[in-house]
């Protein structure tokens, strides 16, 4: 009787390895590069986004390829502070987004450069003087104007965030 319940063991035990081993198969697997592109595109977001908003929802035109877009957000619950945010992976595999909001500069700022603070150095683009933060994770550069606040950060250098926020426009898509 012992030999039968020790080979019932193994049996049962070669069963559930052999089934293990099936499921394990036949699973995919992502063996991508792990950024997860935004479902869809970020088109029908950007037109939901610049219907809504109580100020100009900026998204950069013309980007070279292998950008890709990982975070697109637009929370307008409150009119008085307004949130629109998207986020590209660029082809160095560094971070860039662009958010806006009509809220609190000062706890907006805060918010998105991670607790960020303001540094020698500015950036002119477009006619328009950029202050540089930096923060724990990010640099960003912030403009602020009476109706808007729009902060790029991200990973990249302040020169790359330069020109992603120099592409940036409120007719883009």
């Amino acid at each position: 009787m012992g030999a039968k319940s020790i080979k019932d063991m193994v049996l049962s035990l070669a069963a559930v390895m052999l089934a293990g081993l099936v499921i394990y198969y036949f699973i995919p697997h992502s063996g991508g590069n792990g950024v997860h592109a935004v479902q869809g595109g970020i088109s029908s977001s950007v037109d939901s986004a610049r219907r809504a908003a109580p100020f100009p929802v900026l998204v950069p035109a013309d980007l070279p390829k292998g950008w890709t877009a990982t975070q697109v957000n637009y929370d307008g619950m409150d009119a008085t502070d307004a949130v629109w945010s998207l986020g590209y992976i660029d082809p160095q595999r560094q971070y860039v987004s662009v958010q806006q909001s009509n809220g609190s500069a000062a706890s907006f700022i805060s918010s998105v450069t991670t607790g960020g603070v303001k540094i020698s150095g500015t950036s002119t683009i477009n006619g328009a003087v950029w202050a540089h933060y930096q923060g724990t994770d990010y640099r960003a550069l912030v403009l602020e104007t009476p109706k808007v606040t729009t902060v790029v950060t991200g990973t990249e250098s302040f020169a790359a965030m330069d020109s992603f926020a120099a592409k940036l426009s409120d007719s883009a898509y």
